[in-house]
């Protein structure tokens, strides 16, 4: 088994309880349960020491994000804001809403200034990046509202593809959550990345889009997030999404 021992590190439960799992004695009892992973090695022993900038810890087989200057966040973007961190115009944009913060954040995805909902906001390049990159695509869920009844063979063109002019493009999933007279409310789930595709692809079955809603990322829900405020992602969603894109 390979030795992940650096000499001059940090006691790995040490390292463990500043990351914020529990006690000192909690954390030793994690090492000796075998639920803690470095640098891909099972640890059970008490005085391993870890260089907490470089290494990779796993706990139950979710990522550690060891450096406490990193962080991310969920945003719920309103509509009319622009999905950028500075507008050259002078519209609202997504800095106005983080302007209490110090860490420089990238958002992660685009939102059109007409939809709404989750954002991510990181300072971690690595996961920017890969969450950007067209190989670790994840799932997005939006809650869509357009114009008219919807006829039943809708959901079987969306789920079959939609020909748009830059491709087909697939859904995940498709379920009517609410019809009335004059409007139907819609969740689809999507793995495609491109602009503003869902309202093309309403569009492309004659039925505009009159509100979206991005209600999920990956693992990353937008909950009960209000309208312009924001939240640090928790251990476990942060760890989860990490693994999403293979972190």
């Amino acid at each position: 088994m390979r030795d992940v021992h650096v000499e001059d590190g940090v006691r790995l439960q040490k390292v463990l309880a500043s990351a914020g799992l529990g006690s000192r004695r909690a954390c030793e009892e994690l090492i000796a349960d075998g639920r803690v992973e470095v640098d891909g090695v099972q640890v059970r022993e008490l005085g391993v020491r870890i260089d907490p900038a470089t290494a990779v810890v796993h706990v139950d087989g979710l990522r550690l994000q060891l450096d406490t200057s990193r962080v991310t966040l969920a945003l719920n973007k309103p509509r009319g804001v622009v999905s950028t961190m500075h507008d050259p115009d002078g519209r609202t944009s997504l800095t106005d809403f983080v302007a209490d913060r110090s860490e420089r954040l990238f958002h992660v995805g685009r939102l059109d200034a007409d939809s709404e909902g989750l954002l991510l906001l990181t300072n971690d390049g690595e996961l920017a990046n890969r969450l950007a990159h067209p190989s670790h695509e994840i799932a997005k869920t939006y809650l869509v509202t357009v114009q008219g009844k919807l006829p039943g063979n809708v959901a079987n063109k969306f789920l079959h593809g939609i020909e748009l002019e830059d491709g087909v493009v697939r859904a995940d999933s498709y379920r009517v959550v609410d019809q009335v007279a004059d409007q139907t409310m819609v969740e689809i789930v999507l793995h495609s990345g491109r602009n503003r595709v869902v309202r093309r692809m309403f569009e492309e079955v004659g039925h505009p889009v009159t509100r979206l809603v991005r209600t999920r990322i990956g693992p990353i829900a937008l909950g009960n997030l209000r309208p312009g405020t924001t939240r640090v992602l928790g251990r476990t969603e942060l760890g989860t999404l990490m693994s999403a894109v293979d972190l």
